[in-house]
């Protein structure tokens, strides 16, 4: 979620509904978003990656999806601001990027051959995985991750980076990995150049809060810091998959982020 210069807007533009793997309608969210006062919110459904359907939309469902948002921005029109988005994984297929007010560009996976290995999947398969195809360094591991995410603007037309740490997820207080070794922070500050070259805002998301895996938001505050200082923005969003957490962690985001110079991302979907 983000608040403009008008300290009183809030909006959001990182929501999952049951087209995907959200808890709710579509519809449903927009009454909740109303509720809470918001003045914006933005739709962005998994991307469809056929080796993985578990979490994303089908190619049926995309079509559904884009009939709806697009018909509830008429709806609702005058009562809340509504954007049809997408959360384009690095490894989705067939997007019709015309179709969509804005891309969230993420990686969800790390792939090695014809193999494709979930990052978010739970800590269990992160050991697994490290231990199976990176002889056990997670160095090794999050440098492969961070590989793939500093192309995934170019790869998915991003006009947002979705949760670039996405590999912390389950790893609080650093009880899986190290994130402060010069290998971890020499490949994250790699993608962040690389990254900064398009011009994109990095979301500042709140999910893991959502869900219970992480105390603070994704990036960390040490890679937040980093962006802005080389230039980078920021932008507030809860990924929302349950219209109960549309607002999630709002204040604790401002508290630990707002020093950074967080910015509204609505211009950037009017600019295109």
């Amino acid at each position: 979620m983000s608040k403009g210069d008008d300290t009183t807007e809030l909006k959001n533009f990182h929501t999952h509904t049951l087209f995907c793997d959200g808890k709710n309608s579509a519809e449903e969210v927009v009454e909740a978003a109303i509720e809470k006062g918001f003045t914006a919110i933005g739709f962005s459904g998994h991307s469809y990656t056929p080796f993985d359907l578990s979490y994303c939309m089908t190619e049926e469902n995309t079509r559904l999806y884009i009939e709806c948002i697009n018909r509830l921005k008429e709806k609702y029109r005058g009562k809340i601001r509504i954007y049809l988005g997408l959360e384009a994984d690095y490894y989705a297929e067939n997007i019709d990027f015309n179709a969509y007010d804005f891309i969230i560009g993420s990686v969800h996976y790390i792939k090695l051959g014809s193999e494709y290995f979930p990052v978010d999947h739970s800590a269990e398969w992160q050991k697994r995985d490290t231990e199976k195809y990176f002889g056990g360094s997670f160095d090794s591991y999050c440098e492969a991750y961070f590989s793939f995410v500093s192309d995934v603007a170019e790869k998915t037309h991003a006009d947002l980076i979705g949760h670039f740490d996405l590999v912390t997820k389950f790893n609080e207080n650093d009880c899986l990995f190290s994130t402060v070794t010069p290998r971890y922070r020499a490949a994250w500050q790699k993608a962040v150049d690389k990254l900064l070259k398009y011009g994109v805002p990095f979301e500042i998301n709140a999910g893991a809060i959502a869900r219970g895996r992480r105390i603070a938001p994704y990036p960390s505050a040490e890679i937040a810091r980093y962006i802005t200082e080389h230039g980078g923005k920021l932008v507030y969003s809860s990924d929302c998959h349950n219209k109960d957490y549309l607002d999630c962690a709002y204040d604790l985001c401002t508290k630990t982020y707002g020093s950074f110079g967080i910015v509204d991302f609505e211009p950037f979907i009017k600019s295109k």
